[in-house]
């Protein structure tokens, strides 16, 4: 039954980099040279990424708030039902999806309008694989077929949807060279994927969780980010930064609208204390995940989007993508060692 439901609410380049803030400088006690701290770092993701609607309205909310997202697409929403034959997971059936296939030839146009439109305004297209399916018990070889399969779905998105007239120039290289970073669905994340992850050439995985926030580790090469667990609620216990996660405990998973209100201030509040908590404190980045679903009622959407109104344009606030953020954070750290001398 978790799964079931889980499933079914997760269902229903030279990249473009932003100017990065300047570091920001505390006063040294004696009086002496400043020390530079490093920028405050805010990660929003999106899961799956398949409602066209909402693809429109973050690419619009990113614009007003100065904003770049990472959207990690799920390669099945690309594929419309007609031809989902021209699928295979890995230990599965062909035309199997766990989140389903596009309703229509169309329906995929305009979604890859929206993949093109927001790479070049500068967000982050990442792989969440195609079907949905949990990992786990995959092997390094099982892997590698599922990216392999994102791969040429992607690569061939315009051509196998008839739609060769209509296929920006520079796709074939923004799929081979900007596509770099990946989470797993359901966050399930064996050894066997970062050994595929690092075969296949992603620069880093966002599938773990950690405690509280962390800086992500550098594991032969692979870079990897974990969600955070935040405290929440009234009694400030901990749970994951992702809206799935506050949908099960706010309301057991079940969709409660007219809770919307309540439930967009609790998750606010827990997503503005985590962020703070940074921004005074360590300067650790924090990261956000939502899915393209807007549970009870969007309640986690507009807690999200008025987080990043608030704080995106505080002094040395960067709103990045994952790729960005490793690039940043290797700055800052050399920055910040110059400022010591």
């Amino acid at each position: 039954m978790f799964k079931r439901i889980l499933a079914l609410f997760l269902a229903l380049s030279p990249m473009v980099v932003s100017p990065l803030p300047a570091l920001a400088e505390t006063t040294a006690p004696d009086g002496g040279k400043p020390a530079a701290r490093p920028r405050q770092i805010l990660l929003v993701s999106f899961d799956g990424a398949h409602d066209n609607r909402l693809w429109q309205r973050s690419r619009d909310f990113a614009r007003r708030s100065d904003a770049k997202f990472t959207y990690f697409v799920s390669c099945t929403t690309l594929i419309p039902r007609e031809r989902a034959g021209d699928y295979k997971a890995p230990g599965k059936k062909a035309a199997r999806s766990n989140i389903g296939f596009a309703p229509t030839v169309e329906d995929v146009a305009t979604r890859l309008d929206h993949i093109w439109s927001a790479h070049n305004e500068g967000h982050e297209i990442a792989s969440h694989t195609c079907g949905h399916f949990d990992g786990k018990d995959w092997s390094r070889e099982d892997w590698l077929r599922e990216f392999d399969s994102f791969d040429r779905v992607m690569l061939n998105a315009w051509k196998d949807n008839g739609l060769t007239d209509r296929e920006p120039d520079g796709w074939a290289d923004f799929v081979r060279t900007d596509i770099t970073g990946f989470r797993a669905p359901y966050l399930s994340a064996p050894e066997s994927l970062f050994e595929a992850e690092r075969a296949h050439g992603y620069r880093y995985d966002a599938s773990t969780v950690t405690d509280a926030p962390l800086m992500p580790k550098d594991k032969k090469g692979l870079a990897r980010f974990g969600l955070p667990l935040i405290p929440e609620g009234p009694k400030g216990r901990k749970i994951i930064a992702m809206d799935y996660n506050l949908f099960i405990r706010h309301s057991a998973g079940m969709d409660h609208p007219s809770k919307a209100d309540e439930f967009a201030e609790r998750s606010y509040k827990a997503f503005r204390a985590a962020f703070d908590n940074q921004y005074d404190g360590d300067r650790i980045p924090l990261q956000i995940g939502l899915h393209f679903v807007e549970m009870n009622g969007g309640a986690y959407w507009t807690a999200m989007e008025r987080l990043v109104s608030e704080v995106c344009h505080l002094p040395d606030v960067a709103c990045v993508t994952y790729s960005e953020a490793l690039a940043m954070m290797a700055d800052d750290r050399r920055r910040v060692a110059q400022s010591g001398q």
